[in-house]
């Protein structure tokens, strides 16, 4: 008579194939095994996604300033180079204990988020981060250009982009769009060179310090406006208010005033 077989693995694979008991087992083992191979690529990977990512970033951030007229003879006149900061957007000043390296583990927490009210909410997005990462060029002992990553709500969905203000903090050097989900041919045309080509030298403000930049229906025709895009009203319009908002008292506004005031 055959000893029994103590072992369980062996007395597993003993079972018929038929057994549902063998397939539970089977089927759990395998789940566990791919869980486990899924957690293991997550942790090696992510420190190459998030290299990736800077590195995208860095790479927009370079475009739009090499599209800048004069930028790029001015960086290799000064020797200057971008440096990059994570600014508290209520204080408008430099973060304490927040760096570009930790700021998207900090805003996966909520507390680090606020929410804003209809009259605050131009640009549709409901909440506001509290801190946000900008790029800072500076001449002497002057910030002479300053790129701040903004976004909003347009027809069909988030717009991101890449801002950029001279140094008088009032004055557009240019933009970047870097996602969007408008409508190709209508609104998608926000992603064109040609259409962000009538960025530079808009102005935001007038002379009393009110808030005058606008996307205008057809050509611009003032100096606080930028071309509009034909049957792409709602795309203009959520333009028009994510610039409004983010360069505005809720979004970078103590930071633009402190720059203006010399005291960044």
């Amino acid at each position: 008579m055959a000893g029994r077989e103590w072992n369980p693995w062996r007395r597993l694979l003993a079972l018929p194939n038929e057994s549902r008991a063998k397939t539970v087992i089977i089927a759990f083992l395998v789940s566990a095994v791919c869980a486990a191979l899924v957690s293991s690529a997550t942790v090696v990977l992510r420190p190459i996604q998030t290299a990736n990512r800077a590195a995208e970033e860095q790479a927009r951030i370079a475009a739009l300033v090499q599209g800048i007229p004069g930028m790029a003879t001015l960086l290799e006149q000064s020797g200057g180079t971008l440096s990059t900061v994570v600014i508290n957007l209520e204080t408008g000043r430099a973060a304490t204990a927040v760096t570009p390296a930790n700021l998207e583990a900090t805003l996966r927490d909520q507390t680090n988020w606020t929410e804003l009210d209809a009259a605050q909410d131009l640009a549709g997005l409901g909440q506001r981060p509290d801190f946000a990462q900008v790029f800072l060029l500076r001449e002497n002992d002057r910030v002479s250009l300053v790129l701040l990553p903004i976004s909003g709500q347009g027809y069909g969905g988030r717009i991101d982009a890449i801002i950029a203000l001279h140094g008088d903090m009032n004055t557009i050097a240019g933009i970047a769009v870097t996602q969007h989900a408008e409508t190709p041919g209508l609104g998608g045309r926000i992603q064109e060179a040609s259409w962000q080509g009538t960025f530079p030298g808009t102005a935001l403000r007038d002379e009393n310090g009110d808030m005058r930049f606008e996307m205008a229906r057809g050509p611009a025709s003032t100096a606080y406006e930028v071309d509009g895009i034909t049957g792409a009203t709602r795309t203009g319009r959520g333009v028009t208010q994510m610039v409004r908002f983010w360069l505005g008292p809720d979004g970078y506004g103590p930071l633009l005033d402190a720059i203006q005031r010399r005291e960044f």
